[in-house]
């Protein structure tokens, strides 16, 4: 149930593919790539702008505008129809693996007659490739590299995308007289970085109307199954839902049971057999009379196998019941905990909005402090310069203090270098307040060359946070390898923040590694790394990564007030 800003960006995408498919004109390609991107993290709904409207978007001309608010009117946009019947549909099909480009897809179609991803792979494994221009071992190796990456996803959908869909049909439920409560469960509610199936959950004396009203939600593509407990349906972008009702008064045993995980809910009904009990959806209940013991709320059935209520984003079978037994659960940060983000983006660089826009949204969400990090010069197709940082600068100073309550801080992104070096001098970055570096080319370095390389970036005393540092992209780029634990050390040591990138795209680190890094005594930073106005929403999903990790206040550096903050920017560990 995509917003209409996403389907309008995933055509606009769509046509510059089909342009550069084609053979077409790269300026016009780029012309609807950027479009799309700046459509996509537009703030307003695009379905209530007229032409004119939509060409004040940043990068949306009179011609791009035209076509939007017809295909927006009309359901149809002419020259996407007209590209796609050029372009065969084999070929739009070899483009969703990240490393190839379209022009080799349409070269692997016109030469070989390659029209899936299976026949790919078969014909890279029988060295059919290699007399093709512009093909080689090198290539063979990173497209099946991709194949792996894109057959890793299983279908599954990004935290952003189920979440969104989550929140549009439990409001849709929520409004159905009879609705008692309504809530998503599953990995969803765990806040798992990507989502199989989408679990909803309602509490109501009768099913009927719920289940019928899921079947006819706008963008529902089909029924799955339709019954008196349980209706599944598939949405038009590929997601199942899955629909439960309830009775009322098994409210917090269904949650439990639903939430899952599988190990989580193995390990807790271990612990009801052992005290003669039994945990299903419907309740807690003693073995021998049946009788029911709780269920009404999750806090009443955790309380009733002795343990205290456990949060959801915990429930992975990691320890953690053994934790909360031992009194040991940790106080997880949450997003009331967020006081500031520390990596974003403004219009000087790759962001789609202006320095005032993203200062001005910054303040609506209640930040006590922002910090403006648009990408330093080493990234060359950024076109920054010491000249527009340092007007950067003063306009960042000029506006502090234009909302009272949030103080503005000036940064920047940095570009590690093969080496492990960065943009600017020391006496340049001196000037900086806070400074993220990030490893933004040369992912496929050898092991050790990539260890070296974000270690000599944490010892640099001018880093302050490395910027996602696994460079990871779910769904089309893999984690570099490094040897991270190695990494993990050299950021403790030297008082170097780790990212926990909250972007959906990325959730980097992953709660996996937060989990290794929190054991070296590593800190960590939850950003946004935002491009847009709309990407500062994102907080939310790298908080529930952090929670997954177990990581606390104490923990995260943008947590802190914003003195003691300062006091670790200013003068942070043994190395600095």
């Amino acid at each position: 149930m995509a917003r209409p800003n996403d389907d309008v960006a995933a055509l606009l995408q769509e046509y510059a593919d089909l342009v550069q498919i084609s053979g077409g004109d790269a300026f016009k390609a780029r012309a609807y790539e950027k479009a799309a991107r700046a459509i996509g993290g537009h703030h307003t709904d695009v379905s209530t702008l007229d032409a004119r409207a939509l060409r004040d978007i940043p990068n949306v001309g009179r011609s791009i505008a035209d076509k939007v608010a017809a295909y927006l009117t009309t359901g149809t946009m002419p020259e996407v129809e007209q590209a796609r019947a050029r372009i065969p549909d084999g070929v739009r099909r070899l483009m969703a693996i990240p490393t190839l480009g379209p022009k080799k897809a349409l070269t692997l179609y016109e030469t070989l007659g390659i029209s899936s991803v299976p026949a790919l792979r078969e014909a890279i494994e029988a060295e059919r490739l290699r007399d093709l221009k512009g093909f080689g071992p090198k290539t063979e190796e990173n497209i099946l590299h991709g194949i792996d990456v894109l057959q890793a996803s299983g279908g599954r959908v990004r935290l952003a995308q189920a979440a969104e869909t989550a929140e549009a049909v439990v409001a849709a439920l929520t409004a159905i007289d009879g609705c008692e409560r309504c809530t998503w469960a599953g990995s969803l509610r765990r806040m798992r970085e990507t989502v199989g199936d989408l679990d909803i959950l309602v509490a109501a004396r009768r099913s009927a109307p719920f289940m019928d009203a899921l079947t006819r939600l706008p963008h529902v593509a089909e029924t799955l199954a339709h019954g008196t407990k349980k209706t599944s349906v598939r949405t038009t972008d590929g997601l199942q839902i899955d629909l439960r009702v309830v009775p009322p008064g098994s409210w917090g045993a269904a949650l439990i049971y639903f939430t899952g995980s599988k190990a989580h809910n193995i390990r807790i009904r271990e612990r009801a057999v052992r005290h003669k009990l039994k945990l299903s959806e419907y309740g807690l209940f003693h073995t021998e009379t049946g009788r029911k013991i709780a269920a009404r709320t999750e806090e009443d059935v955790y309380r009733r196998l002795g343990l205290p209520w456990i949060p959801p984003t915990l429930r992975e079978d990691r320890g953690e019941v053994a934790a909360a037994l031992r009194g040991e659960l940790p106080v997880t940060v949450t997003d009331a905990d967020i006081r500031g983000d520390l990596h974003t983006h403004t219009d000087l660089t790759d962001g789609l909005a202006s320095l005032e826009d993203m200062v001005d949204a910054a303040a609506r969400r209640g930040l006590e402090y922002y910090a403006v990090t648009d990408h330093a010069p080493d990234l060359v197709m950024q076109r920054m310069t010491d000249e527009k940082a340092l007007a950067q600068r003063d306009a960042v100073r000029a506006l502090d203090g234009r909302h009272r309550g949030m103080r503005l801080l000036h940064g920047t992104e940095l570009n590690i270098d093969p080496d492990g070096g960065v943009d600017w001098d020391a006496e340049f970055l001196a000037g900086f307040d806070v400074c993220v570096a990030s490893v933004h080319s040369h992912f496929r370095q050898s092991r050790d060359a990539l260890t070296r390389r974000l270690v000599r970036a944490c010892e640099n005393p001018h880093v302050h946070i490395i910027g996602h540092p696994t460079t990871r992209i779910l769904g089309k780029r893999e984690p570099v390898d490094a040897d991270l634990d190695a990494v993990f050390a050299a950021a403790a040591r030297t008082g170097t923040a780790l990212e926990i990138n909250s972007h959906p795209n990325r959730l980097d680190l992953n709660d996996e590694n937060i989990l290794r890094a929190k054991r070296h005594g590593v800190k960590f930073a939850i950003d946004t790394d935002a491009h847009s106005v709309r990407d500062l929403e994102y907080h939310r999903f790298g908080v529930g990564t952090a929670q997954r990790g177990w990581l606390t206040t104490d923990d995260v550096i943008n947590t802190w007030p914003l003195p003691r903050l300062l006091r670790h920017l200013d003068g942070t560990g043994t190395t600095r």
